[in-house]
C-alpha cells in the first residue's frame, strides 16, 4: 500500500511540504501558530494551506493542511501518531531553537538562573520528534542551527547552507512569501544542522553564489558582513523568527527528489 501522508512539525510556513503536495501527497503542517479549528486542535483548519499562494503553485491533487497543535504536549504527539500510523511517508521537524542556538548563548546564564533545566526541555522537544518518526517508521530530518543540541543530544548527521541548494530553483525565482527578506534562489548562507534517520537520504547539492550585506559596525574589529536574511530581520518579533526559520525552498525540493522513491 502506498503511503500518502507527509508530516511537518513546528512548521508555520509549510514550505517543507510544498514539493510533496505538488506531487499529490496529503501533507500536514502542525504548529501552534495555526488557527484552531471549531472541530478541535487536531482537525484541519478552514483553508488547505498557503492562503492565496495556490494560484501561483498548483498542488496537482495534493493538499497542505495547516493544523493547530501544541507539540509540547505528549498526548498531542500521540494523537498525531495515531492519525498517521501506516500512512506516513516522510517527516520533517523544526523544533524551537531559541534556547539552543549558539546565537543566543550570551543569554544562557540568565535563563539558567530562572530555570536550570531550560535547555533540557528544549532538547526533549527535538528528541520527541525523532520518537514520533520512529513510531511511524518513516524517514525524517530534524532541523536546528549550530548550538547546544549537538552537545545535549547527539552530533548532527548533516549540515548545509540554503545557497547549497539554490540551483534547484529557477533562474527567475522570487520568494513567494518573503521576497523583501529572502534572496531569489535562496542565495544566502545560514549554517543549518540536520538530525536524521530511518533511511533518510541527504540530497546532492546544486549551489548558487550567495549574497552578502555589508554594514558599518561601531566596533571596527568585528565583521560587517551579514547574510541578507539575518541583516534584514533584526529583533525578536514572531514575524522575524518565522522568516529566519522558513525552510529553504531549494532544499525542500532537493529532499523530495532524493527521498520519494529511494525506499
Amino acid at each position: 500500500m502506498k503511503k500518502t501522508h507527509v508530516i511537518s512539525l513546528y512548521d508555520f510556513t509549510g514550505e517543507a511540504l510544498r514539493p510533496w503536495a505538488e506531487a499529490g501527497y496529503q501533507c500536514f503542517a502542525y504548529d501552534i501558530q495555526h488557527k484552531p479549528s471549531p472541530m478541535g486542535e487536531l482537525e484541519p483548519s478552514s483553508g488547505t494551506a498557503f492562503e492565496n499562494l495556490d494560484s501561483h503553485f498548483p498542488l496537482n491533487g495534493g493538499n497542505i493542511f495547516k493544523i493547530h497543535a501544541d507539540l509540547y504536549n505528549k498526548s498531542v504527539l500521540m494523537k498525531i501518531a495515531s492519525r498517521h500510523m501506516n500512512d506516513a511517508k516522510f517527516l520533517s521537524a523544526f523544533p524551537p531553537c531559541t534556547d539552543l542556538s549558539s546565537a543566543g548563548a550570551r543569554w544562557w546564564k540568565e535563563k539558567e538562573k530562572e530555570n536550570p533545566l531550560f535547555q533540557m526541555f528544549a532538547r526533549d522537544n527535538a528528541v520527541a520528534c525523532q520518537h514520533l518518526a520512529d513510531t511511524l517508521d518513516c524517514p525524517y530530518y530534524i532541523e536546528n542551527p549550530v548550538g547546544a543540541l549537538s552537545r545535549l543530544w547527539r552530533k548532527p548527521n548533516h549540515s548545509f547552507n540554503p545557497c547549497d541548494y539554490g540551483g534547484y530553483l529557477p533562474e527567475d525565482d522570487v520568494h513567494p512569501r518573503y521576497p523583501e527578506y529572502i534572496p531569489p534562489r535562496d542565495a544566502y548562507r545560514k549554517k543549518t544542522c540536520l538530525w536524521s534517520g530511518n533511511r533518510f537520504t541527504m540530497p546532492e547539492i546544486n549551489p548558487v553564489q550567495h549574497e552578502t550585506l555589508v554594514y558599518k559596525r561601531k566596533d571596527p574589529t568585528k565583521s560587517g558582513n551579514f547574510s541578507p536574511v539575518h541583516g534584514r530581520t533584526g529583533g525578536k518579533s514572531l514575524k522575524t523568527k518565522n522568516i529566519r526559520s522558513a525552510t529553504p525552498r531549494g532544499f525542500a525540493k532537493a529532499v523530495f527528489k532524493a527521498n520519494e522513491f529511494h525506499y
